[in-house]
């Protein structure tokens, strides 16, 4: 054993830090911020009704704006969050700070009597949303390597999105059946399990210090180690070391640079194009998300009558297919890289919102038909999921394995994913106000129509610019 090693090990050291436990730790904290989102959201309008007598004529704005503030906590927290993540000795000391802002968010939601207390309360639920997200993927990319990220990623989202789906649903019933104390005690006990699971996990370069878990290294294996044992095993010696030092140098970043790129290396890396699209990739993705969850309870309303809670199911044939196909289509990502399930997906993307202008007014036929076609655009929305993040994973892993004196010896992982988190908010926020500004000008079919256009040129993008991965 080396000297470096510790002579006391935690308790339950090798559970406490295996691939399994982390990355169900993850899930679970990013499962609890989308279902504590998503609980609380149809239970602002009747908070601000009932506890707070907001007039009636008020409550839209002000349920409007309530919303936009989380958007933007996230946006404004994501990158502070990321440098802070990259800086600590341990990753786990801001994902246990972000649970904390989210547990005196929820207080204040419970007990706020004031707008201005409301507004707090979810600004601090934006910056927790921005620690979750970007130290969870960080921990996740620690965890698993970017060899298996796409796969990984793939079953992470599939997971956490039986939350974003479910807890509207159990909010409106909860607020209805029992009252406001109903909600927010379900909030209190997935906080508190959440809170006993982030406290628990060790993470895995705190657990090589103990030299108990030998199989780190192996777990975490690199997209360029795969690429490399893959060009070894089909190329002559000489011919594939030139290669990688010819790869190499096209990722090599100049000496004298500026002091704010020295310090923050990687506002480098934004100028290369794969990962600008990989970024643009994520936007159009949340985009159209948002653009679902605005337009279809409210198309669902007008053309079938259906109340909030049926609007409400009509999200099942959008997220199943996802439950279903989302980690294959990570492995897809992870075997063949994000150029081609980026392209394909955002390809297929276009026919289903074409086809969602077909359904009328009507029973059950036309509600089948509308389903059928939410179906659709989940198996795409399982495509286009992992690709963005599996890319900007890539180059900045090229850029750091070129420039380890640049990058440090971690690399600024944590800041990438914060500008995934910046540019994901942005496309949420984005989605809905276009949709409703697009679907009051033109109508629904013709505001899809818009959208199809959108992914269409996202889908070309992918293709010119995306890279592939080699892989054996």
């Amino acid at each position: 054993m080396a000297t470096n090693a510790l002579s006391s090990p935690p308790i339950g050291l090798k559970w406490r830090s295996s691939t399994p436990y982390i990355l169900f730790t993850i899930s679970v904290a990013m499962f609890t911020d989308l279902f504590l989102y998503g609980i609380i959201v149809p239970t602002i309008p009747f908070i601000l009704r009932d506890r707070l007598d907001i007039p009636h004529q008020r409550i839209q704005s002000l349920t409007s704006s309530l919303l936009s503030s989380y958007a933007l906590a996230s946006v404004l927290f994501s990158l502070p969050a990321g440098v802070i993540a990259d800086k600590v000795a341990a990753r786990q000391i801001p994902f246990l700070g972000g649970l904390l802002s989210l547990l005196f968010s929820t207080i204040l939601l419970f007990l706020g009597k004031s707008v201005p207390v409301l507004f707090l309360a979810r600004i601090l639920q934006g910056f927790s949303g921005a620690v979750v997200w970007t130290v969870g993927l960080a921990l996740i990319r620690d965890t698993v390597g970017s060899a298996n990220l796409g796969v990984t990623i793939g079953n992470i989202f599939a997971f956490i999105s039986v939350g974003e789906l479910i807890s509207p649903v159990v909010g409106g019933i909860l607020y209805d059946k029992a009252g406001n104390g109903a909600v927010f005690g379900v909030c209190f006990a997935l906080l508190g399990v959440d809170f006993v699971m982030r406290l628990v996990m060790i993470e895995k370069k705190t657990a090589r210090k103990y030299e108990l878990d030998d199989r780190v290294s192996s777990e975490t294996n690199s997209v360029i180690d795969d690429e490399e044992s893959a060009a070894g095993e089909t190329s002559p010696l000489l011919q594939t070391v030139k290669s990688r030092e010819e790869e190499e140098a096209a990722w090599i970043v100049p000496k004298d640079q500026p002091t704010l790129i020295q310090k923050f290396p990687i506002i480098y890396t934004l100028r290369n194009s794969r990962l600008l699209v990989a970024e643009l990739v994520g936007l159009m993705q949340a985009f159209v998300i948002g653009v679902f969850d605005s337009t279809i309870p409210t198309e669902t309303e007008g053309l079938f009558g259906f109340s909030s809670l049926k609007s409400g199911l009509m999200f099942i044939p959008l997220v199943l297919p996802y439950l279903l196909f989302g980690a294959i289509a990570g492995k897809g990502v992870d075997r063949y890289g994000a150029r081609i399930v980026a392209t394909v997906g955002f390809a297929w993307m276009v026919l289903p919102l074409v086809l969602l202008r077909i359904p009328h007014s009507g029973g059950a036929p036309e509600i089948a038909k509308f389903c059928v076609f939410l179906a659709f655009s989940g198996l795409g929305f399982a495509l286009i999921s992992a690709p963005s993040l599996v890319e900007a994973s890539y180059v900045l892993e090229r850029y750091h394995h070129a420039n380890m004196e640049l990058f440090g010896e971690d690399g600024p992982y944590a800041q990438l994913y914060a500008i995934n988190s910046m540019v994901f908010s942005a496309g949420l926020t984005l989605g809905p106000l276009i949709a409703g500004l697009l679907r009051e000008k033109i109508g629904y079919g013709n505001m899809n129509a818009v959208v199809a256009g959108l992914c269409a040129v996202v889908s070309v993008l992918s293709w010119i610019f995306l890279g592939r991965i080699v892989k054996k």
